[in-house]
């Protein structure tokens, strides 16, 4: 887990608390509001149940059945973490057939993994790489043909560093 040095922090704007929402609604099974109001909290963030509801609204987020049968929030094509390894392992295939054709090379660099594409793809490979919640990667700086990972330390940048390979070579 990161340190309090590497902490997630957000500003407390609306488009802030609406990333943190769609992130709490992909790590976690989420079946109320005042579930989400919780994990916010945790995060530092306060919203009163109504501004809940209309951001939910907004985001278009739905309550949809489980495998498991579990009736959780969900936003567009996201899957929440609870659809078990089926949904981890149709993202992984989602990213395998796009980073396949793309990467380069992968190398871990301290904390940083770089990550080197053909002219002009590197943008969308960091959008790939974004889009996906991966545990210890903080975000993403794209060029032209390179992209810079930040993770939250060493280790999880050679750790990272090995499974983009892996998941490019498939």
């Amino acid at each position: 887990m990161a340190d309090a040095n590497t902490a997630l922090q957000r500003p407390a704007t609306r488009a802030a608390r609406l990333s943190a929402i769609e992130d709490a609604l992909a790590r976690y099974i989420v079946t109320s509001q005042s579930q989400l109001s919780s994990i916010l909290a945790n995060e530092g963030i306060e919203v009163t149940q109504a501004t809940l509801s209309r951001d939910l609204d907004e985001m278009h987020a739905v309550k949809t059945r489980l495998n498991d049968g579990t009736v959780a929030y969900a936003v567009g094509r996201s899957h929440a973490a609870g659809e078990g390894e089926d949904a981890n392992a149709r993202g992984e295939q989602q990213m395998s057939r796009v980073l396949s054709g793309l990467v380069t090379s992968v190398a871990a660099a301290r904390n940083l993994v770089v990550v080197h594409t053909p002219s002009g793809a590197a943008q969308y490979v960091a959008s790939v790489i974004d889009r996906r919640p991966i545990e210890g990667v903080l975000g993403t700086i794209a060029g032209d043909d390179t992209v810079m990972v930040i993770c939250a330390d060493d280790d999880t940048a050679s750790t990272r560093a090995d499974w983009l390979l892996t998941v490019a070579s498939k």
